[in-house]
């Protein structure tokens, strides 16, 4: 029952987001106890154009808490986009809530270039 709900949630925020963004590229992001992952897809085309995650083996070397392997993940995406030279961006968080990693998720991607 709960799974459902938050697909029916999922797809309904999903919907009216694609609807106002069109022509943008979207920064979908995924996140668990320990790691996060998160890629920027055209949905036009519905291909994944550049992708980060906690699991890269560079990361997982290091024991490094969860604050920091997030700012580490929202870097390497922002300098993986700005190599491709890609613009226009909006943000989505899935079902969650904007606030903690997140939201430092997001301050980071803003303060290496990237506009949301």
């Amino acid at each position: 029952m709960i799974k459902k709900k938050t697909n029916k949630k999922l797809l309904k925020m999903r919907k009216k987001i694609k609807s106002v963004n069109l022509g943008k590229l979207r920064i979908s992001i995924n996140r668990s106890k320990r790691n996060i992952s998160a890629q920027i897809i055209d949905d036009m085309k519905s291909t994944t154009l550049v992708m980060a995650t906690s699991l890269d083996k560079s990361l997982r070397a290091q024991k490094i808490e969860k604050k920091q392997k997030l700012v580490a993940v929202a870097e390497s995406l922002a300098k993986k986009a700005n190599e491709k030279k890609l613009k226009n961006f909006y943000f989505d968080r899935g079902t969650y809530r904007y606030h903690g990693r997140i939201k430092i998720f997001a301050d980071t991607l803003r303060k290496n270039g990237i506009k949301i």
